[in-house]
């Protein structure tokens, strides 16, 4: 198994593109929980100039609001900043990446109002919400998108596609990119697929350029999502060998030790600068570059970290809720022993996000649909899924019958992962805390074919009284089961 490009437009990418348009209609435009806060950062400064919240804590959605305001519907003293500011711990990474799609929203809804349109244009309303959707699908896309042309080098362009497919539709990754796309994980998908594509073409030998290129993505990754910090364990792995060839001068071309050590800080450098939105954003809020309004790092279970819980807990366990991972992981350990450079980088990556999440105290994510966290590591896990399809279908003297055979395999993850999505997303199941396995089973072959039609029904045509209707379960499980202190 090695690297070999494939040059001109594929059919699969046409494919894939056709999906994803058709997939537009499930984009579900509301702002929401963890959402408010990443959707505050784009659209304060843009409507108001500033980074005051307090708007964006008043239009919340209901359980968002519950313990944030007062009886006067102004934001509760705990809430404040010892600046004045109101708490605001989420990235703005997402907010960057907003941004050219709510200045064009808002240049047409300013434009509409010139005409005598009454949409208000204050970035709540409809065209800014579809605006702000519409961008988290794309990314989300892209992603994809990236991941496929990265697994591809590697597989044929079939089992590629298939694991795009089963990635994109058997894991947490469309409920934030279409059902919650407020949020920052599809965002962080693109931008990690991003960082590892660059960091993959340019490996053999990466010039000064080069390198400032990959601090930007680097920076603009960390912006994103924190946790994607963990993925920079793979530049020790060329690090390591290249600082070997410059001592030993290994070609005429070799890069000097001083010149390694040139590009290095070069990368170091514009990561920092590409970081300033996140480093500035934190001085206004909190009074201090490096506080990040999470639980400090001292105090994680770094030497007891939830390794098994992570994995298989009823409560947002990555392999008991998304379980088509397991095979994707198997792939990766394949993978590293076929490609040992580049996938022992992957491998390597992949722990280390895992053992970083197992030691959060919050490793479950609240309200989170399976282990949404590792949305990040979607390109990971495309091209793990690619490699065990490409060894899994060896078996098969047919072509046509591994297709058929890997298909149906991976549509059985699919529909079991739309009716587990089903029963999150309707509160069949609970969406905080650990679930009973025995009823969402159930649920899935009972409940779900009986629902399904018709709540799908309301979700294309009568979207915001279904949001509404969950929103108020939402608050009523809140009440009986209340987050602890």
């Amino acid at each position: 198994m090695t690297s070999s490009p494939q040059p001109g437009p594929r059919k699969a990418e046409r494919v894939l593109l056709a999906l994803f348009l058709l997939s537009l209609p499930m984009l579900n435009p509301w702002v929401r929980g963890d959402g408010v806060g990443y959707y505050a950062f784009v659209r304060a400064p843009l409507i108001q100039h500033n980074l005051d919240f307090t708007r964006d804590y008043q239009e919340a959605n209901a359980s968002f609001r519950e313990n944030r305001l007062d009886k006067n519907g102004q934001p509760t003293a705990e809430f404040r900043t010892r600046t004045g500011h109101l708490e605001n711990h989420f990235t703005v990474g997402p907010a960057i990446l907003w941004a050219p799609f709510l200045l064009v929203a808002h240049a047409g809804v300013l434009f509409a109002r010139s005409m005598g349109s009454a949409i208000p244009a204050d970035g709540f309303s409809t065209p800014y919400r579809i605006a702000m959707a519409l961008a988290t699908a794309f990314y989300g896309f892209l992603g994809l998108l990236i991941s496929f042309r990265l697994a591809r080098k590697y597989v044929p362009e079939t089992w590629a596609m298939l694991a795009t497919l089963a990635i994109w539709w058997a894991s947490s990754l469309p409920v934030y990119m279409y059902f919650n796309p407020s949020w920052s994980h599809a965002h962080s998908a693109f931008v990690v697929a991003l960082f590892l594509w660059y960091w993959h073409e340019t490996r053999d030998a990466r010039t000064l350029r080069q390198w400032i290129a990959l601090g930007a993505i680097a920076g603009l990754m960390l912006d994103v999502y924190y946790a994607n910090v963990m993925l920079f364990v793979i530049l020790p792995f060329e690090a390591v060998r290249e600082y070997s060839a410059a001592a030993r001068k290994a070609t005429p071309g070799t890069p000097s030790l001083s010149q390694l050590s040139g590009r290095h800080a070069a990368f170091a450098a514009t990561l920092l600068i590409c970081m300033l939105p996140t480093f500035i954003a934190h001085r206004i809020i909190y009074g201090s570059f490096l506080e990040t309004g999470y639980i400090p790092v001292s105090q994680w279970f770094w030497g007891s970290p939830y390794l098994f819980s992570v994995l298989f807990s009823s409560n947002h366990g990555l392999l008991s809720w998304t379980p088509v991972l397991l095979f994707a992981a198997v792939g990766l350990v394949a993978f590293w022993r076929s490609v040992p450079r580049v996938g022992g980088a992957f491998l390597f990556a992949a722990i280390a996000f895992y053992y970083f999440i197992a030691s959060y105290p919050d490793w479950a994510g609240i309200s989170s649909y399976g282990s949404r966290f590792f949305v990040s590591l979607t390109p990971l896990f495309i091209v793990g899924l690619a490699v065990f399809l490409d060894r899994f279908t060896r078996i098969f003297r047919s072509p046509r019958v591994a297709f058929a055979a890997a298909s149906i395999f991976l549509a059985c993850f699919v529909f079991w992962n739309a009716g587990l999505m089903f029963q999150w997303g309707t509160h069949l199941i609970p969406a905080r805390g650990p679930i009973s396995f025995s009823e969402m089973i159930r649920n899935q072959f009972v409940v779900v074919p009986r629902q399904i039609s018709a709540q799908l029904e309301k979700y294309l045509f009568g979207r915001k009284a279904m949001m509404q209707q969950i929103e108020q379960r939402d608050l009523e499980q809140l009440k009986q089961n209340p987050p602890p202190e």
